[in-house]
């Protein structure tokens, strides 16, 4: 498992910028615009390569996140999405957002921190008992 990057939410994406980048050093990694879903994603990191910081804009947010709201997720790469869940499962773990694309899943610790599970590579074909499996509470 490699560790890849924590999801915090922005209300002021100009401020959070100059926060992160001017005032701390990072640097932008990548950039994602989802004009579907309303918001973008600004990957930030100490170098190419490097752990980031993944902000979280979401364009009609209005009024201030409350705490917990704006603290998204961490984030690990596995090597088999099905297998890592499947082990997890079988230990206990409940698995809120399942596998259904064979790349992403999110399951949460017992203080209820977010934990994203990422497919290293492409997506692994959606296959069953994951593809219908259906999300379990928050996450």
């Amino acid at each position: 498992m490699k560790f890849l990057h924590s999801m915090i939410r922005v209300l002021d994406l100009d401020k959070a910028l100059d926060f992160f980048i001017n005032k701390l050093g990072l640097i932008e990694t990548r950039r994602h615009e989802v004009e579907k879903g309303r918001f973008t994603l600004i990957f930030l990191a100490t170098e190419i390569g490097a752990p980031e910081i993944e902000l979280t804009y979401n364009w009609d947010q209005a009024k201030p996140y409350t705490t917990g709201r704006f603290f998204g997720h961490l984030a690990y790469e596995v090597e088999d999405i099905y297998k890592t869940c499947e082990k997890l499962s079988e230990k206990g773990v409940i698995i809120n957002r399942p596998p259904r694309d064979g790349y992403m899943a999110f399951i949460k610790s017992p203080d209820g921190i977010s934990i994203e599970l990422l497919q290293k590579g492409n997506s692994l074909p959606p296959k069953e008992p994951w593809l219908s499996a259906p999300n379990i509470g928050e996450w």
